[in-house]
């Protein structure tokens, strides 16, 4: 059976029928779908004459989460992968690649819990220049064998033609300039943002960029962590958004320039 249907209008049937009897707390197929192409949508950026997208996509799920797929899991990743091509295609994206999907697990997410991080990669290249792709007959049942994924290597925004971003954390009126991937914040000294406030755990949250997007995860704290008021795990921030640790606020800001 399908998992998935290319024609965006039977996605509701889907999941009145075997998802919705089928995972009824777990992370349904269909949501993960909806939510991938969000994501294309909310990552794209425009160049001189095109709208590029993400042509990386690794989700992020719960153990017990992933479990549900291992009978299918290569299917249900083929079929997102094909159902973002045919976003892109109706909404006239250019992507550097075929759109890959991949599956990582996270235990700091909940049954019904997932994350999304993407990437602009762009693969290597062939080694003989014009070599053709081999000839697919369509329609056919293609059958994939364990090998090693071609090398890819980001692609930085000026390749692009696009604007670099600034990312800062505001704490107490000091910014403090973000330049990797993640940061820790919490009391302690080793922490990369330190907060002296006794509320706050010695390793309290961190900050990750997956992908275009950055996102605050809450490490196991004591107090927990709110987002503009309201208490999460884990959240995408966005441009001007107040994360709240302990008793301090830390203002996230994302500039372009």
């Amino acid at each position: 059976m399908s998992v998935l249907r290319s024609i965006e209008h039977r996605i509701e049937s889907i999941v009145e029928g075997v998802f919705g009897r089928a995972f009824r707390t777990h992370v349904q197929p269909v949501e993960l779908a909806r939510k991938l192409a969000k994501e294309m949508d909310e990552a794209k950026s425009v160049s001189v004459s095109r709208v590029y997208v993400p042509n990386e996509y690794t989700l992020y799920l719960c153990p017990s989460d992933r479990d549900q797929f291992s009978s299918y899991e290569d299917s249900l990743l083929t079929e997102l992968s094909d159902y973002l091509s045919e976003h892109a295609r109706r909404e006239g994206y250019a992507l550097l690649s075929t759109p890959q999907v991949l599956i990582e697990e996270d235990d700091d997410l909940s049954v019904g819990e997932f994350g999304i991080a993407t990437r602009m990669a762009q693969p290597e290249r062939r080694s003989a220049a014009g070599e053709p792709a081999e000839d697919i007959q369509p329609g056919a049942t293609m059958i994939y064998k364990a090998k090693p994924s071609p090398p890819t290597q980001a692609v930085s925004a000026e390749e692009l033609g696009m604007e670099r971003e600034l990312v800062t954390l505001t704490v107490d009126g000091t910014r403090h300039e973000v330049k990797q991937r993640r940061v820790v914040l919490g009391r302690s000294r080793d922490c990369d943002i330190q907060l002296s406030d006794t509320n706050v755990s010695r390793r309290h949250a961190e900050l990750r960029q997956e992908g275009a997007s950055y996102w605050m995860v809450d490490l196991g704290s004591t107090n927990g962590m709110e987002v503009n008021g309201k208490r999460v795990k884990r959240a995408k921030l966005r441009d001007g958004d107040t994360v709240t640790l302990g008793s301090t606020d830390v203002v996230f800001s994302l500039e372009t320039g």
